[in-house]
């Protein structure tokens, strides 16, 4: 099993990665929300399309006073999946969490879940199914789905975390450098590197987090049309 043996070892800031699509309304709040709650030295990575998406204008003020908040366009293709992988290229050796740009995400638990990564975890898992989680809105048919395809995976196939579709994960940066990225959809990118992660022999571990629907914006979230790639990598996962 590969280990990370000891905190030691760790090197370099954490990287926060944030693929943003015209959140304007909520960036402010959720970068106040990581200067308040994450004390772990850290990057914040905003990872946007298109020079007209709204959330630009309100970054470029907030890098005034704050040379680790950078802008990087996503030079992949468009899209959430895209905007990850441009985040994972650009972050330094290290940990690497994705957290969404929508206030969805627990940052109370970051500085625990940079702990777990400290003492040798590869991928560190948000868990909203595990004892002390919590799933608060959002659609009930994408929560039963999310919730039915964590739970199957954890008891029957010993998958160490409750929530495989969650995206708020941090991971080791040599890990994601030495993954080839298969996703073609969307969100289900977590999903597929903690499957390979676990069955490379990697360790890895949960944290309970509590997430929130979001309140401004539009979600980019799309069930039915990304729903048979989560099932490939369910599939990839049993066998």
């Amino acid at each position: 099993m590969n280990v990370v043996t000891s905190s030691a070892e760790w090197r370099g800031l954490l990287n926060i990665i944030i693929p943003v699509y015209n959140e304007g309304d909520n960036i402010g709040n959720l970068y106040r929300e990581i200067k308040s709650k994450v004390s772990t030295p850290h990057r914040i990575l905003i990872i946007y399309d298109f020079d007209e998406d709204n959330t630009l204008p309100s970054v470029r003020s907030l890098q005034k006073g704050d040379d680790r908040l950078v802008l990087i366009k996503n030079n992949f293709g468009r899209g959430v999946l895209n905007a990850i992988k441009s985040g994972f290229k650009s972050a330094t050796n290290g940990p690497c969490l994705v957290v969404m740009g929508d206030l969805s995400d627990d940052l109370s638990i970051v500085d625990t879940m940079v702990e777990k990564y400290r003492q040798g975890f590869r991928v560190v898992c948000g868990s909203r199914y595990m004892r002390g989680g919590k799933q608060i809105g959002g659609p009930l048919l994408k929560r039963t789905l999310s919730r039915c395809a964590g739970l199957s995976l954890y008891y029957l196939f010993r998958i160490p975390t409750h929530d495989i579709t969650n995206n708020f994960k941090l991971y080791d940066k040599a890990l994601l450098d030495e993954l080839v990225i298969e996703s073609q959809g969307g969100f289900e990118v977590a999903m597929e590197i903690t499957v390979k992660a676990f069955k490379k022999g990697y360790p890895i571990c949960e944290v309970p987090t509590t997430w929130h629907d979001r309140t401004a914006g539009e979600s980019r979230f799309r069930l039915w049309k990304w729903l048979p790639y989560y099932l490939k990598w369910y599939f990839f996962a049993i066998q």
